[in-house]
Order: C-alpha cells, then sequence, then structure tokens
C-alpha cells in the first residue's frame, strides 16, 4: 500500500501543507488527503470585510487543488485515534462522510497526520458572550454579522471587544462600510500597545477619522443583550456586540494522547512534529512551535503558512531519507488593515516585537492587499518553483492497519 499522508483542515496551513507534499513526494508512493467541514477554502484574513457586508470570490478548494493529485474530503472530523493511528469522519447530518451513504461516522487510517484544525472564538467564560455576541473567527459567525449589520437603522450602536488584530480590523471595517453607525472598540489595555509609537498615532488618527469610540482599560465582564459591562462598573451601550478577544483550538487534540500545552495546543518541536507522537505533526493556530529566542509563534495567517511549509518539508525529508529544514521561524511585520483605503505596516523584529517604523496610509493599504492575495495564492501555488517527486525510502511505505 502507499503511504498515507492525512490532513486535517485546509485553512491557511493545512491547504498549504498538503499542496506542497503532493509536490515533493512520488505520487506512486503516496496518498495525501486534505480533510475538511466546507468545500470552500475560507480567507480567514478577510472576514472582517465579509461582516462590513463586501462579497467575496469564492475559492472552491477542488479547484485549488486540481492537478496536484491531493484527495479532498468534505468531512467533519469528530475524533482521532492516535495509538490506531485513524480519525473518524462524519458529514454535516451525522451520515458517513463524504461516499453519500447513511450509517454513522467513518474512520480513516493514516500513517503520517498533520493536524491543522485551527481555533475558534474563544468565551474565556464570560457570561452573555454565547447567548448575545458575534464573531469574525468564521465565515458562518461573519455571515450572521453582516446580516445582523444589515438590520441596525442609522444610529446603531456596535461594541468590538477586543483589542488585538482581529479587532481593530474589524472595528476599522465596519466604520468604515457603514459611517451611519456608532461604532465603538473596547480594549482591555492601551489601544495599539505593542504598536511602535509611531504605528500607535497612526492608528488613533484613523480612528477618529472614522469616529470611532475607544474605551481604553476596559475589561469587559459581560455581554447583555443591550450592552456590555466592564471590571469597573461601566456600562457601554450595544445594539450589537462582536467579540474578538482572543481565539480557542479546536478540543480534539486535547481528547486525544497528544502532549498539549494548557491552551489545547500540539506541542510540536522545531520541524512541527509532536514531541510525543513521531506520526503526527501539527501546524498553525493548533500547534504550539518556539519562535526566535523561544517565544511561541503567535495564532495568525504569518505563522500558519510557513509552519506548514516546515512540515511538509519535514516530513518529505524524513520519508524520502533527505536533509531535514533548519530555518527557524520568524516574522518581518505586521499588516494591519484599516478599512479599504487605510493601513499600518508595523515592521517587527523576527521575534514580533515592534521596531520604530510604521508606515500607513493608502500605500499601506495597498500592500496590505498584496499580503491577502499572496496568502490565498501561496495556499494553490505552496511551492514557488519546480520541484522533483521524490520516491519514498521502503521502510516508509506504510505502516497504518489495513482495514481504514
Amino acid at each position: 500500500m502507499k503511504h498515507r499522508i492525512v490532513i486535517l483542515g485546509a485553512g491557511y496551513a493545512g491547504a498549504s501543507a498538503a499542496g506542497r507534499l503532493a509536490r515533493r513526494l512520488h505520487a506512486g508512493d503516496v496518498d495525501v488527503v486534505l480533510v475538511n467541514a466546507e468545500p470552500d477554502f475560507v480567507e480567514r484574513v478577510r472576514l472582517h470585510q465579509v461582516a462590513a457586508g463586501q462579497e467575496l470570490r469564492p475559492r472552491p478548494l477542488r479547484d485549488m487543488l486540481a492537478g496536484t493529485g491531493v484527495t479532498l474530503r468534505v468531512a467533519r472530523v469528530t475524533a482521532v485515534d492516535v495509538d490506531r493511528k485513524v480519525v473518524t469522519l462524519t458529514d454535516a447530518d451525522g451520515g458517513r462522510a463524504d461516499d453519500g451513504a447513511a450509517g454513522g461516522p467513518t474512520e480513516l487510517g493514516y500513517d503520517t497526520l498533520v493536524y491543522a484544525l485551527g481555533s475558534s472564538m474563544a468565551e474565556h467564560g464570560v457570561p452573555g458572550v454565547a447567548e448575545h455576541a458575534h464573531d469574525v473567527a468564521s465565515r458562518p459567525g461573519a455571515l450572521r454579522l453582516r446580516d445582523r449589520l444589515a438590520g441596525l437603522a442609522p444610529g446603531g450602536r456596535v461594541v468590538v471587544v477586543g483589542g488585538g488584530l482581529t479587532g481593530v480590523e474589524a472595528a476599522s471595517e465596519i466604520a468604515e462600510a457603514r459611517g451611519d453607525l456608532d461604532v465603538a472598540l473596547a480594549v482591555r489595555n492601551g489601544l495599539g500597545d505593542w504598536l511602535s509609537p509611531a504605528g500607535q498615532r497612526h492608528l488613533r488618527r484613523v480612528f477618529d477619522r472614522l469616529g470611532v469610540t475607544v474605551h481604553e482599560h476596559a475589561d469587559v465582564e459581560q455581554v447583555g443583550a443591550t450592552e456590555v459591562l466592564t471590571g469597573d462598573g461601566a456600562t457601554i451601550p450595544a445594539d450589537v456586540t462582536v467579540w474578538s478577544a482572543g481565539f480557542a483550538v479546536h478540543p480534539i487534540a486535547a481528547a486525544t494522547g497528544l502532549r498539549v500545552s494548557a491552551s489545547g495546543q500540539v506541542v510540536v518541536d522545531g520541524t512541527m512534529r509532536s514531541v510525543s507522537h513521531p506520526d503526527v505533526y501539527a501546524v498553525g493556530d493548533a500547534a504550539l512551535a518556539d519562535g526566535p529566542l523561544g517565544t511561541p509563534l503567535r495564532m495568525s495567517c504569518a505563522s500558519g503558512i510557513p509552519m506548514a511549509w516546515q512540515a511538509a518539508d519535514s516530513i518529505a525529508a524524513r520519508l524520502t531519507g533527505g536533509r531535514l529544514p533548519s530555518t527557524p521561524l520568524g516574522y518581518v511585520h505586521q499588516c494591519i488593515s484599516l478599512g479599504r483605503q487605510d493601513a499600518v505596516i508595523q515592521l517587527v523584529t523576527a521575534d514580533d516585537r515592534a521596531k520604530p517604523a510604521a508606515p500607513g496610509g493608502r500605500l499601506a493599504a495597498g500592500y496590505k492587499e498584496l499580503i491577502c492575495k499572496g496568502a490565498a495564492y501561496m495556499v494553490a501555488h505552496p511551492l514557488p518553483y519546480p520541484a522533483r517527486r521524490r520516491r519514498l525510502t521502503a521502510p516508509a511505505r506504510t505502516t497504518r492497519p489495513s482495514h481504514v
């Protein structure tokens, strides 16, 4: 049998890993199977645009993967058994995954697993978030928020909770698209306090221009139907609350025998290989990997795609007897969109600390747009150069049970 590589999740990291593996390994030796709950690739870094009412062109995964040799399975992952080396799949209706037959879940065996199930909105145990808040962490969430915003009359009050990249981008996008709404941003610390002074000044200028009210040092402790309550007893009126106070990883990994962190991320080494199970790799938000100086890589597209490349190249090297990659992962900048006409490009050190330079404005917005387009392009074209598909060494052909 061929060596089967199963990738769970087709976000930026998972889809990039699948395509790169298919281009590095000989099709006669491997089956590369990509499992995803949706048939389309979701540009997660643009979901705030979707929420603000913009239409993005669809990107069917089958079209993006055409000619690569990757097999797409549209199914939900419900369990991973790392001892038996199988994953359990079901379709959206609870039937047998992607084969048209009813009768419950099906099992898919693997020889090598790439875990890339990503993350979703983190509620942090705050009362009322699940009942009353919207999010831009998923396409369904962004579409629900779009419909809710479309129904708001002029003067409607929107409060975005969370001062990270997602919250800043969501608040500015909504304020620009709906200048008739009262948009506010509630942040736990200072506005953009991770940016350099130049970056913070530009951010404040744009928020002033867009009319976004900023509530700094506002630790939101409860979300109601018409307001959010902060730890100091203040009440911020809100017809719509957008929750963007961080991300939580999918709980499946924590239910396996994989070694995970306190946050539920799979702990990996420098090759993105699980430190507890050598036939499992993890990439993207689902993985806890060290960057330069031992600081963990942050959950982001900027981390996910390089992690996917590292994992794919490491798997290919181990299966073919090649040389393992040794390039450390790091950062160059943070690109923050501030609506469609503005942005700030914060230059950073390799370990993600702000440098003084932070250009902003229309040119920065154009650069940010190129970054977003480039990220989607790299999913469909994970190797920028022709690559020879290498044959596997004989012992690496297959190790999984033959019945799955």
